[in-house]
């Protein structure tokens, strides 16, 4: 029997392909999807709650040891190394219609809270665990920010733009979890923690970030509401926040490696 091009038929060329069909067509914001769309896009999670990390080739990595290895201390310091990326990412393929790649978060990173504009995604663990938590801006006058004073906004000029907004979910993914699930109506901004150790997970977004297309990438701040609030509100499954648009934070920046897995032909 001849031996079967594994470029051809591995799980990454497979949700890639499948991806390119899902999202060729892809409803915009406040676009009703087609059947053709939910169709695809159900074969596209059930090839994304297949994969695991061997299928991309991955080694699960462990928490670094502190202080492994030191039996003396030199007489002269040795310089600091740079500091390390919190997140790296490993690109996979990008078209015109999706991109997909692998971030990896060192143990207790986080992927601030941030949005989608105008986006489609599909979010795989492969190992590890991390925390996503979900939020979409509200919509409507009644909660425009010119209403705010009378909404309980904070006030203030140390306050930016504020966007009133909701927090839909809060949850722990691992590698036996679903995909993450967002679209441009639904789950469209979130904020991703590494739980527990490192951790890695698959990523596709359609159509990728592009600020010369209005895609553009902004991060934002939880404003917590009074204590007498949030309790009432922790018995609820969604809780109206506010959310303070604000720069890239210091502590978070994004390195890149090579990916190891199988190549990708479209």
């Amino acid at each position: 029997m001849m031996p079967c091009d594994s470029n051809m038929t591995s799980m990454v060329q497979r949700i890639a392909r499948q991806a390119l069909l899902t999202f060729r067509h892809a409803p915009r914001l406040g676009e009703e999807a087609g059947r053709s769309f939910l169709d695809n896009h159900s074969k596209l999670h059930s090839l994304m709650t297949e994969v695991r990390a061997a299928d991309l080739q991955l080694i699960p990595r462990r928490a670094a040891a502190v202080g492994a290895g030191a039996d003396s201390t030199p007489a002269v310091p040795a310089p600091l190394p740079p500091p390390l990326p919190p997140v790296t990412y490993m690109h996979i393929c990008e078209t015109d219609h999706f991109s997909m790649g692998v971030f990896l978060l060192k143990s207790g990173a986080s992927i601030p809270l941030h949005d989608h504009p105008g986006m489609h995604g599909v979010l795989k663990v492969m190992y590890g665990q991390v925390r996503i938590s979900c939020f979409d801006r509200l919509q409507g006058p009644q909660h425009g920010a010119l209403q705010g004073a009378q909404h309980g906004a904070p006030q203030g000029p140390q306050y930016g733009a504020l966007r009133p907004s909701i927090l839909r979910s809060s949850a722990v993914y691992t590698e036996h979890s679903e995909p993450c699930v967002l679209s441009p109506d639904r789950d469209n901004l979130h904020q991703i923690d590494a739980v527990d150790g490192p951790t890695a997970f698959m990523d596709i977004l359609a159509p990728p970030y592009d600020p010369d297309d209005g895609r553009d990438c902004h991060y934002y701040r939880v404003l917590r509401e009074a204590a007498a609030a949030e309790e009432q509100q922790e018995q609820q499954n969604e809780k109206e926040v506010w959310l303070m648009e604000i720069s890239q934070p210091p502590e978070f920046w994004c390195g890149s490696e090579p990916y190891p897995g199988p190549e990708v032909n479209l």
